[in-house]
């Protein structure tokens, strides 16, 4: 499994989970995690926005993955790829995991999601903590 959000680090540890997989002759799962489409709001002009925003939300996850589709062909790397919706992307990471099988997860170090990654802490350290399955972390 290796989740991305298409940050330029996050990109490293895909390149690394995509070159182990290679030389192990694996498979990968690939995931990004967008939130979740809520439509409530006191805004009309938000409301009004909200389904564009959530075009775009979704176009760039399709972005991310097919960047990291053309990286395993090219490598010559068996990939799935997963776009999920959910509140908290760590979460989603050990139940998509856990759902596909997958032995290991390869991740960034960190994502930088602002003053909440401080507060609340990385995604990355959540799933450390969560999850049952080896993570191997790139950094």
């Amino acid at each position: 499994m290796i989740p991305t959000d298409g940050s330029e680090l996050a990109g490293k540890a895909v390149d690394s989970g995509i070159a182990l997989a290679k030389r192990l002759g694996a498979k990968v799962t690939v995931l990004t995690v967008s939130p979740p489409f809520r439509r409530f709001t006191t805004d009309r002009q938000s409301l009004e926005d909200a389904p564009g925003q959530y075009a775009r939300m979704r176009k760039h996850a399709e972005n991310i993955l097919g960047a990291v589709a053309q990286a395993a062909q090219a490598a010559g790397v068996a990939c799935e790829m997963v776009q999920v919706e959910h509140e908290h992307p760590y979460q989603a990471i050990i139940d998509t995991t856990e759902s596909k099988g997958c032995d290991l997860i390869v991740m960034a170090s960190r994502g930088r999601r602002g003053i909440s990654a401080i507060v609340l802490g990385s995604e990355t350290f959540k799933v450390l903590t969560h999850c049952k399955i080896p993570v191997l972390v790139h950094r």
